[in-house]
Parts: C-alpha cells; structure tokens; sequence
C-alpha cells in the first residue's frame, strides 16, 4: 500500500498527498473529497478503500487518520452544483477544494481514478487506487465517514426519506418515498430516477 508514495519520495517528492471522493452514486446530497498527508511511519493499521471497512471500524480510523496525518483536507460539493457542472466535474472540484484546504500543501497528489484533479501540481491518478494507495485509502474513508455524518443530518430535516440509512443511494426504499413524497432540497434533479 506505501508502493506508490515510495516511488513518489524516490523521486524527490515530500509532501504526498492521497486525493478521493465519496457520492458519486447517490441520487441525494452532496459529493465529498478528502486530500490526506501521511506521515512515513504510521502506528495506524487497517486502513483500506473505505468500501472494504466496515462502518465502526471506519469511524475509528478516521479519528485515527486525524490524529496522525500530516495534513488533512475536506471539500464538498452541493447538490445545485453537481446538476450544474455534472457528477464529473463536481467530484473533480471538490477534490480539488480538499487540496487547497491542506496545510502544509502538497508538492504530489495520488489521484483515486483515472482523470487528474484541475490544479498546476505533479500528480498521478491511479484506477482504483483506494486499494492500492495507503494514502489514497486513508482519504477514502475520511471522505466516505464526513459525507456519512452529512446525510445523517439531513436524515433529521428529511425524515420521509430515511438519509441515516441509505445516505442518499438509490435504494428501493429511497425510490419509493421519492414516487410518495416528491423530492427535497439535496436531491440531485439532474440524476435519473430523481425527477419522474
């Protein structure tokens, strides 16, 4: 998992920076970057393409992440922009938002897919590098745990449409209260499935 971060220190880089996103799929709420900095020796272990640990485990390593990174950056990006720009470009702003929040800045990105992020850094998008980046993981799960607790409090202003559990993702369940209820504020109207 350090593979990629190595061959960036061997090639006269210092501050490496993992880049991922989480939300592209859901048909509600925002889409959230996470820009992590990793220090060269980490007493964390488990750290993993955020899909792969399981939700109390992912709450530990993100306070873990926290307390150990070097730097850590958050973007996000609004439903009424995602309509406006597309999904792609929306995930690819808000990564980019995460890089400009860290400090120290970076000097590499590893980018999680294959399109790189709209910044003047040297950076390397990696498919499916969540799972092949411990820096690129550890920005997967800060991501997937900050959008996660976003969606649990819009689950608290939208309760007909129970974001706590399927945080926006098109389950059968979402749907339907979608076909019952119409939509609210965070829907994504420009995704299929949304507006009928």
């Amino acid at each position: 998992m350090w593979a990629f971060e190595k061959t960036a220190r061997d090639n006269g880089f210092v501050r490496i920076a993992g880049v991922d996103e989480a939300g592209r799929g859901p048909l509600a709420g925002p889409v959230v970057s996470a820009a992590v900095i990793l220090p060269q020796s980490l007493p964390v272990s488990g750290i993993n393409d955020s899909k792969q640990v399981p939700p109390k485990k992912r709450e530990k390593l993100y306070h873990e992440i926290y307390r150990y990174a070097i730097a850590v950056g958050v973007g996000i990006v609004d439903p009424l922009e995602i309509d406006r720009i597309n999904i792609l470009q929306a995930a690819l702003t808000a990564m980019a938002i995460s890089v400009m929040n860290l400090t120290p800045r970076p000097d590499f990105l590893l980018i999680d897919g294959q399109f790189p992020v709209p910044l003047k850094l040297p950076q390397k998008p990696i498919p499916k590098g969540d799972s092949l980046s411990i820096s690129i993981a550890a920005a997967s799960i800060v991501a997937k745990v900050t959008r996660d607790r976003l969606m649990e409090r819009y689950a608290d202003e939208y309760p007909e449409f129970d974001f706590a559990t399927n945080k926006g993702y098109p389950t059968k369940a979402h749907r339907e209260a979608i076909r019952r209820f119409g939509t609210c504020p965070i829907h994504r109207r420009s995704f299929k499935g949304v507006c009928t």
